[in-house]
């Protein structure tokens, strides 16, 4: 009678771990394409990622390089004051979208360009990305805003 039990838990658990381990698998699977690393303009130039790697990219809009094309896809260059990135993005900008000002783009970077599928643009005044404000704290370009 005591085999029996023994042999049900021993069952039960190795039944628990095989579902603990198919549960971990699905979720990470899932969030595989959930996952955007930051990487700032400089950082991109340096290592440049693979052509089919998602991420993030943020900087400021280079004065005078918004250029809007034939339909909807925009054209324009984000820097981080080290290095400069040509960003292609077919779309509608935000409102707050403009020169000299936070961005932070999603998409992938293919043939020397970064080819946004979403931008995010500041939401006030003072906002920044924490991200974007760190790698121009860097490269030292940041200036405080006035208050």
């Amino acid at each position: 009678m005591k085999s029996l039990k023994k042999q049900r838990r021993i069952q039960i658990i190795a039944l628990t771990t095989v579902a603990l381990v198919v549960a971990t698998a699905l979720i990470g699977y899932a969030m595989r394409d959930g996952i955007n690393f930051f990487r700032s303009p400089s950082q991109v130039m340096e290592q440049p990622p693979e052509a089919n790697e998602v991420f993030r990219i943020g900087g400021l809009v280079e004065e005078g390089s918004i250029m809007r094309g034939q339909g909807e896809t925009v054209r324009f260059v984000v820097t981080d004051g080290g290095a400069s990135v040509p960003v292609a993005y077919t779309g509608v900008l935000p409102d707050l979208f403009s020169e000299n000002q936070g961005m932070v783009g999603t998409g992938r970077y293919i043939n020397g360009t970064f080819e946004a599928s979403e931008i995010l643009a500041k939401h006030d005044e003072t906002y920044m990305p924490k991200e974007v404000m760190d790698a121009l704290k860097a490269q030292g370009v940041y200036q405080e805003p006035d208050t």
